[in-house]
Formats: C-alpha cells, sequence, structure tokens
C-alpha cells in the first residue's frame, strides 16, 4: 500500500521557490535604487559577481553538452541537418524582429520629440569603433562561446571515430554531472545578483531619466510584446505549443535576465530546463550556443528601432528603399551584436555609418536610457533562443512531450 502524500501548502509552495526571492530581490533593489541612488550604485559588484561566477560554467557546459550530444547522435548527417535548419531558422526569426522594431518605431514615431530636454552622453568611443567594417573573423575572435561551440563540434566528430569513444562518454558524463550540480548550488545565489543589477541600474541612471525618451521605452517594449506574442506565440502555436505554458517553465530564468540584465547569466539553467522539457541533449547543446551568437531577437528589434529612432530626431526623411536597405545591413551587421559589451552601438554606429544620411551623434540621446532597454533586450533573446531550441527538436523528433 502507498502512503498517502499530503501536499504543500500554497504559502510553503511559494517561499521555497527560488523564483519568488528573486522577485522579492528586484522590487527591494527598485526602492533602494530610487530612494539612496548612491548606496545603490555600490551593488553594482554584487550583480557582476553573480555573472563572472555564472560565466565560469557556460564554457564547460557547452562544450561537455555538445561533444556528448554529437557523440550519441552518432549520425553526424544529422549534426549538420540540425545546424543548417537552425541558421535558416535564426535568419528568418531575426529579420522579422527587425522588421517588427522597424515598423513599430515608424507608427509610433518615438523619435518625433524636443531634443533640448534630453539627457546627451558621449558617444564618440563607438563612432569611432564605426570606421573598422564589419568583419566576420574579428566577430569569430571575440566571440569566445562561437569559439568554444566551433572546437565541441569538432571533439565530438573525431570521438565518434573513435575506439574509446564509451569510455570518453562516460568519463564526460561523470564530468556533465558535477557542473551541472554545483551549477544549481551556485544558483542559490541569483536573488543576490539580481539584487545587485538592478539596484545599480536604478540608482546610477535613476527613473527620471526615462521622462523624456518613456516613448522609446514604451515603443521597445511594445515591439517585443507584439513579437513574442505574436511571432514566437504562432510559431509555438503551430507545433501545438502555448507560449504562456512555456513562459512560465522558464520564469525563474527570466526574472534572473531581468535583474541583471544579461541573458547569460541564465544560458546554463535555461540549457538544463530545456531537456527537462523534453528537448534532447543534443539540440540543446547545438541550437542554444549558435542561438546565442546568431539570434539576438531582442538585439535586433532594438537596433532597427533605434535607426528609425535617430532619423526621426534629426527629421531625416526615410524612403521605402533607404527602409529596406537598413534591413538588409541590420540582416549582416547584427550578427556581430554579441559576444563583446557595448558591441550593440558600434554595430548601430557601423550601419549609420554604412547609410551615411543619419548623423552618428545621434547615438548620445540612446546611451542614457540603453541601460533600462537592456533587460527587454535580453529577455527577448533567451525567449527566442529558447522557442528556437523547441522548434529544432521538434522538426528533428527529438522532443519528448
Amino acid at each position: 500500500m502507498q502512503p498517502t502524500i499530503t501536499p504543500k501548502p500554497l504559502w510553503q509552495k511559494i517561499t521555497t521557490n527560488l523564483t519568488f526571492y528573486v522577485l522579492i530581490a528586484i522590487i527591494a533593489a527598485i526602492f533602494l535604487g530610487a530612494l539612496y541612488p548612491a548606496t545603490a550604485v555600490k551593488m553594482e559588484k554584487l550583480g557582476t559577481t553573480f555573472i563572472d561566477i555564472i560565466k565560469l560554467f557556460i564554457y564547460p557546459i557547452i562544450f561537455l553538452t555538445i561533444v556528448l550530444g554529437i557523440s550519441s547522435i552518432g549520425d553526424l548527417k544529422k549534426v549538420g541537418r540540425i545546424g543548417i535548419k537552425s541558421l535558416i531558422y535564426f535568419e528568418v526569426v531575426t529579420t522579422l524582429s527587425l522588421a517588427i522594431g522597424m515598423i513599430v518605431a515608424l507608427v509610433m514615431q518615438p523619435g518625433k520629440i524636443d531634443k533640448s530636454g534630453l539627457q546627451i552622453q558621449d558617444a564618440s568611443k563607438y563612432t569611432t569603433a564605426a570606421a573598422k567594417h564589419f568583419s566576420w573573423i574579428e566577430f569569430f575572435k571575440a566571440n569566445l562561446t562561437l569559439q568554444v561551440l566551433v572546437v565541441a563540434i569538432i571533439v565530438g566528430i573525431i570521438l565518434n571515430y573513435s575506439k574509446y569513444r564509451l569510455v570518453v562518454v562516460h568519463f564526460l558524463g561523470r564530468i556533465s554531472h558535477y557542473v551541472f550540480t554545483a551549477l544549481k548550488y551556485f544558483m542559490y545565489l541569483a536573488p543576490v545578483g539580481a539584487f545587485g543589477g538592478m539596484a545599480y541600474t536604478v540608482g546610477k541612471f535613476g527613473l527620471h531619466t526615462l521622462v523624456p525618451l518613456a516613448k522609446l521605452v514604451g515603443c521597445m517594449y511594445l515591439a517585443i510584446f507584439l513579437f513574442v506574442f505574436l511571432v514566437l506565440g504562432a510559431i509555438l502555436r503551430y507545433y501545438k505549443l502555448s507560449i504562456w505554458k512555456y513562459l512560465s517553465n522558464i520564469k525563474e530564468e527570466l526574472l534572473i535576465v531581468l535583474g541583471t540584465s544579461s541573458s547569460e547569466s541564465a544560458l546554463p539553467s535555461i540549457m538544463r530546463k530545456l531537456e527537462k522539457m523534453g528537448c534532447s541533449k543534443s539540440v540543446v547543446g547545438l541550437v542554444i550556443p549558435t542561438g546565442y551568437s546568431f539570434n539576438l531577437d531582442g538585439s535586433s528589434i532594438y537596433l532597427s528601432m533605434a535607426v528609425v529612432f535617430i532619423a526621426q530626431l534629426y527629421n531625416v526623411q526615410l524612403g521605402l528603399g533607404e527602409l529596406v536597405m537598413i534591413l538588409l545591413i541590420l540582416m549582416i551587421t547584427s550578427k556581430g551584436a554579441a559576444g563583446v559589451t557595448g558591441s550593440g552601438f558600434i554595430v548601430l554606429a557601423s550601419t549609420l555609418a554604412t547609410i551615411n544620411k543619419i548623423p552618428l551623434e545621434g547615438l548620445a540621446f540612446l546611451l542614457g536610457v540603453d541601460k533600462f532597454m537592456s533587460e527587454a533586450r535580453a529577455l527577448t533573446n533567451i525567449i527566442g533562443n529558447g522557442v528556437a531550441t523547441i522548434v529544432i527538436a521538434k522538426s528533428e523528433r527529438e522532443f519528448v512531450e
């Protein structure tokens, strides 16, 4: 006879959930930043230290997951097929995100405001960097995630032909178990990291800086809402899945990203979460790391919206042909918006320099509110990469309901 299991009371379920403490930390951080900004700014180290600790896990997890995934597939044609499918999906969806950012900016016109009351910051370091043309070699050299991905794929392929494959796979499997176990315990620090990141943002920049550019920030969040619930929602609905259920499953990761303004802070845990949701280890290992370099939906929305915003700010009229050209340029340059802090601004600057019609100094107006939009970019990036993984897993029949 099976013993009766008494369900936990609701209050106990809430108070034993990490999400609850992350949310409390974010709320407390906002209050601290608004009331005691000088103290809040000093909390930056808590946020950056947490992200630095999590980053230590990212590369071993990517390496181990991909090597184990490829060696378990056995069929190298399948590995290539998953890679090609992923890249095609990334290009299609990021193009849609670029278009949505541009359309919302054209309709809502966030740049039609008085510039005289805006806070202007120095954007010279980004405009100087724009003098360098976009280079895939430089992009690869600056992107450690992509380097680890390539090395792991090569090791996984070699391992498939090795007579020691089973021994090595067993050894790497044990290491993977220990790495994820250690990560599990370090994730208990997530509320501390979220508190530090949010307190610094509000304390340093102040909620008052949102007022002059509130329309731009509002447009950014509107575009992201439309993209997540219309585009990604429709994609999941095609595979008979609910966007709401998916978001509910990753709510803990979303709150961590919200607090730290970094999608990397939740990369290791989102990989584990997607496996629990039913995606195979091999698909997760190949799609998520690649997506962090080539599937930045939130960053793409921001980039196209920012270009139109600056054009409106200076009353630069853009014709249909020029808008299409901007879209085509961003389809290439947006792939460089990963791996380096401030790279989004450099991509923006290089795009404006290519168009040669919109003033580069317009970047200075964006710097004041960029931190408040970085949360939106990071949230959309992680949501989009999760959806991409589910789509590829479903198409490859590597998804267990």
